[in-house]
């Protein structure tokens, strides 16, 4: 997989007789006044076509036409899996909810990997975006995914056949780790199909208060994720004039979800060393640990945010390579 080098992104934007930038993140996302928002094309699209000797077929399905909703399936397609059941991950990427595609490359590289690796079937869901569609849009676009895989997996259909519904796990990385977490509660609080399992990478939480990786980590020029940058996507992403110790992004909050549900899943946090993350990550993982929950937490060192599908630091590929090695003992257990 190529680097992908946010310290190079393009922030040539177009130029629109639109108002004022009220918004923006550097390359990234630009918001006006008027509501309108442009994304540079910053990382390539990637149909869901798998080179054949990855042993992985992949396809793209719609959800919801009405939401737009829709997912990208893989399933290994090695011989050895075709007459037995699959691990099934519910993945959702990144992006800071305002960014991002299950179609991005770097995604689609990732998780045609995983899938291979850990020989298990991937539904990637492209959720709804902020600030065209504040949260909690992703969260019922999570919903609803699971719902909707619950309904076709019973039914047989396609590569969802061969997925194992009673192996249900739930993921994804920075702002899809967030997702993933919520949604989870929610499915253990509706009976519907709760999930075995969660894997957060990197999750994107925050407060009003700063921990000490936020204000003392010095971020690269390629980082992925800056303070200032989380503060963005947050009021991007939050119900209008909610703050930072709004629930769904201080799980400790008042009014939170309590994190001692009755139906406690077993959890996987990655943390990466150089995150700004990093001691919230920490953080969830040591009060879910408090509380029952089973976790496994797991730091790498020498990368920061995102490096499993940026490849932005010099130890991403090896870290990359311990992770899907985690990853793949985590869903198999």
């Amino acid at each position: 997989m190529a680097t992908i080098s946010l310290s190079q992104m393009s922030t040539n934007f177009r130029i629109q007789n639109h108002s004022p930038v009220v918004e923006e993140i550097s390359g990234l996302i630009r918001v006006h006044k008027d509501g309108y928002v442009e994304r540079p094309p910053v990382v390539p699209h990637a149909s869901c076509m798998v080179p054949s000797e990855l042993k992985v077929v992949a396809i793209d399905v719609t959800i919801d036409k009405f939401t737009n909703l829709w997912a990208r399936i893989y399933s290994p397609s090695n011989q050895q899996y075709f007459s037995s059941k699959l691990p099934v991950l519910v993945y959702f990427h990144g992006g800071g909810f305002c960014v991002g595609s299950a179609s991005w490359a770097c995604y689609h590289d990732f998780l045609t990997n995983l899938a291979r690796v850990a020989c298990c079937v991937i539904v990637s869901v492209n959720y709804r975006l902020a600030p065209e569609n504040r949260l909690p849009a992703a969260y019922d676009d999570g919903v609803n995914a699971v719902l909707w895989l619950k309904q076709e997996g019973l039914k047989g259909t396609n590569e969802l056949k061969r997925c194992d519904l009673s192996s249900l796990y739930l993921a994804g990385d920075s702002a899809g780790a967030n997702i993933a977490y919520h949604v989870a509660k929610r499915l253990s609080s509706k009976s519907v199909l709760s999930p075995k399992g969660v894997i957060l990478i990197q999750p994107f939480f925050g407060a009003e208060s700063r921990t000490v990786s936020e204000k003392q980590s010095a971020q690269a020029a390629n980082s992925a994720l800056t303070l200032s940058a989380s503060d963005t996507y947050w009021r991007l992403a939050l119900p209008v004039r909610a703050t930072r110790d709004h629930p769904w992004c201080n799980p400790f909050a008042k009014g939170a979800p309590r994190l001692s549900d009755p139906k406690l899943f077993k959890t996987m946090v990655c943390v990466a060393e150089l995150d700004i993350l990093k001691d919230r990550n920490i953080e969830l993982a040591s009060a879910l640990a408090g509380v029952g929950a089973s976790v496994q937490t797991v730091i790498y060192k020498d990368v920061g945010h995102a490096f499993h599908v940026l490849h932005n630091y010099p130890m991403a590929r090896a870290r990359n390579h311990e992770m899907m090695i985690h990853l793949k003992g985590f869903i198999n257990q």
